[in-house]
């Protein structure tokens, strides 16, 4: 409503105006270029407070092509950053929820390993089914990573096509700055991925050391079922 106010009135003053105009008898050249602007400054305020359109009349900034190019690559440096940011949070989390994941695994296998021949049949299948779905959940936090850290290697072309772009354009420091985030994000994902390198290197120990123990236990049960078997008479001593 304050809007069609606004535009009622410059009608009006549009009528008005245009009768002191052409009423006179000896317009003068100079008067009506006057008139002109005045009316013109008038229809933009009116359309910018009123939001019926973004075009102005009057240019307020004398910006050159040059100038203008390099603010619309200092905004995408800076989205581009904004993108990347977030990536980098996303992929760093889920990194480490991978090595969490993987940790406790490596500490159920290594608790088992160590119990084997201890356990009864039901105490024994009740820890594999725990170390199973632990396994799924580390595979599922591993599809995760995989997933965010795609995202993330495309959020770092972004932003140097970006820095790449300003600087041609001349936007020098907004470039200098996007070079900046994305040497700070791949420092903080290298670190987090040295957690989930050391984790993946414990899983490895502890399935190897699973697999010794394992075998172990089995020639371990089959020379007592051998030892069972022989009869009594091999067994004394000379």
């Amino acid at each position: 409503m304050a809007a069609l106010r606004r535009w009622a009135g410059c009608l009006n003053f549009l009528r008005s105006s245009s009768r002191v105009l052409f009423s006179s008898r000896k317009p003068a050249v100079h008067k009506l270029g006057k008139w002109t602007n005045i009316l013109y400054t008038s229809i933009a305020s009116l359309t910018v407070g009123g939001g019926l359109c973004a075009v102005p009349f009057t240019q307020v900034d004398n910006l050159s092509h040059d100038s203008l190019i390099r603010r619309a690559a200092s905004l995408v440096t800076g989205s581009s950053s904004t993108f990347l940011s977030q990536t980098t949070l996303a992929l760093i989390d889920a990194i480490t929820e991978y090595s969490k994941a993987v940790h406790t695994l490596v500490a159920l296998q290594r608790r088992y390993v160590a119990s084997l021949g201890k356990l009864t049949a039901a105490e024994e299948d009740s820890i594999w089914q725990v170390i199973i779905g632990q396994r799924a959940e580390v595979s599922d936090r591993q599809d995760e990573c995989r997933r965010f850290e795609s995202t993330w290697v495309n959020a770092v072309k972004l932003c140097e096509t970006a820095a790449e772009a300003a600087y041609t354009s001349g936007a020098e420091q907004a470039s200098i700055t996007v070079q900046t985030n994305i040497q700070v994000a791949q420092s903080q994902v290298e670190e987090a991925r040295k957690l989930s390198q050391d984790a993946d290197k414990k899983l490895a120990e502890t399935k190897v050391m699973e697999v010794e123990r394992m075998s172990q236990h089995a020639a371990s049960l089959e020379s007592n079922n051998d030892e069972e078997d022989m009869p009594e008479a091999y067994l004394r001593e000379d």
